[in-house]
């Protein structure tokens, strides 16, 4: 298997020594000895490259010594000791992706310097354990963003023993994105202890976590905290929290903004309005969850407005614009309306909430602009006239065939001409001559009229 700096050397060339003799001075004239491609970038990708190791270092370090981004995804790499190796030979380094190689080694037993410049690195599918995370956390003193997605997670172990007889959850104060997707973990309570060991923590993506509820399990008890439940009798947030027993969904999220549920088994809407309540949660992504797929009971325009209403602090949704301030009170009018024939036991806290807002509405007025089924039009043929009522859903034909009685006029040889009795002074007969056409589409009225005549009679004419 290649090294990295093998790797490097296959795609940007070696550099070429020079070998000049006294006699063989160059010319004046100056010409680059590199090309662009023997000059490394800071942004240096070498995915799939089947890299095991860093090679020579003191080589690594004259090539790569510029180097900031470093993506070495998809690799070989499975000891901490050649990444560390690595990364030792690039001091200005700010990102890594070790996406995808075998990380399963334990970290603890090799032994390294900090990296302060480093602020990204993503751990995707390497399957790292626990105790070499907390390892890296305190080599990374001013680490900002954290990838840990498709790692098989479904607990988190983040606590340190501080003492023989003392564990706790070291804070990274610096760490202000983390990416959890696709980690079968399923409980909130769980998921808090990343709000614990990153106290900062802005922005969070648990997409395709099978999360089946935000409600989380009261400490000690066993027993799953509600909020509604724990904040009865008018108590307020702040008081439900103080209580000893209750642990609010949010407490480990006070500076979350952006969060990512999409993917999740939510099935309730009471986790949207525990999620009203982040403090700081302006921007959520919440698509493809049970509680919109079953029962298909909301249109896609009936479940934003429904969100929107129950959010009154989420700005974004599902990575949409700004909730303008219109798109706002619709959603919030629309969620009174939705919910004012429901029993009262239906209806959630935010309705009155809204209903203090905007009023009682009353229900939008339904408007039907089908057209009448049936309307009394006067049949002429000839010198004979007849009012009847007759379907407008029919086709001309279907018409012409139950005329054909009254006229004594074979459907194939009859003609229809519709006089609308407003127009008939300035625009005349017109000829109903396409057979298949609905008979609503000529805008059919009471009091309008309809003249048979025959093809013969019109020929002889």
């Amino acid at each position: 298997m290649p090294s990295l700096l093998e790797a490097i050397d296959k795609k940007y060339g070696r550099d070429e020594e020079d070998d000049f003799g006294v006699d063989h001075l160059p010319i004046a004239i100056y010409v680059p000895k590199k090309s662009p491609r023997n000059c490394i970038p800071s942004l240096l990708v070498l995915n799939d490259c089947d890299i095991e190791s860093a090679g020579d270092e003191q080589e690594l370090k004259s090539k790569c010594h510029s180097v900031e981004d470093l993506d070495l995804a998809q690799n070989k790499l499975s000891r901490w000791r050649e990444i560390f190796g690595i990364l030792t030979q690039m001091p200005r380094v700010r990102f890594v992706n070790l996406s995808f190689n075998n990380l399963q080694e334990e970290l603890s037993t090799v032994q390294t310097d900090p990296f302060p410049f480093l602020k990204n690195l993503v751990l995707n599918g390497t399957h790292i354990d626990w105790a070499s995370v907390r390892k890296l956390l305190r080599l990374l003193p001013n680490l900002e963003e954290l990838h840990l997605s498709l790692n098989g997670y479904n607990s988190i172990d983040l606590d340190e023993m501080v003492s023989e007889t003392e564990v706790k959850t070291m804070q990274h104060n610096s760490v202000k994105k983390l990416h959890f997707t696709g980690n079968p973990i399923t409980s909130w309570s769980e998921v808090c202890k990343l709000g614990t060991a990153f106290c900062n923590l802005e922005s969070l993506v648990l997409a395709k976590c099978p999360l089946r509820s935000l409600e989380r399990v009261s400490s000690g008890s066993g027993s799953t905290s509600s909020d509604s439940d724990d904040c009865q009798s008018g108590r307020s947030e702040s008081e439900c929290e103080s209580s000893p027993r209750v642990e609010s969904p949010h407490n480990r999220f006070r500076h979350l903004r952006f969060l990512n549920l999409n993917g999740t088994l939510l099935a309730s809407w009471d986790d949207v309005d525990r999620l009203s309540r982040f403090p700081a949660l302006n921007c959520l992504r919440i698509q493809n969850c049970p509680l919109f797929e079953f029962p298909q009971e909301y249109t896609e325009h009936e479940r934003r407005q429904l969100l929107i209403a129950r959010l009154p602090n989420v700005h974004t949704l599902n990575g949409g614009g700004l909730i303008d301030e219109e798109e706002r009170e619709d959603a919030e009018r629309a969620f009174i309306r939705y919910y004012m024939d429901k029993p009262e036991s239906d209806r959630p806290e935010r309705y009155n909430d809204l209903v203090a807002i905007h009023g009682k509405l009353d229900p939008l007025v339904q408007i039907d602009l089908s057209p009448e089924k049936r309307v009394k039009v006067k049949l002429t043929c000839g010198e004979t006239s007849e009012v009847r009522s007759i379907v407008v859903y029919q086709t001309v034909q279907e018409l012409k065939q139950k005329l054909e009685a009254f006229a004594n006029i074979p459907v194939a040889k009859m003609r229809l001409f519709y006089v609308d009795q407003d127009m008939k002074a300035i625009m005349g007969p017109e000829e109903m001559r396409f057979p298949n056409k609905q008979l609503y589409s000529y805008n059919l009225c009471s009091g309008d009229e309809i003249i048979i005549d025959s093809k013969l009679r019109a020929g002889n004419n």
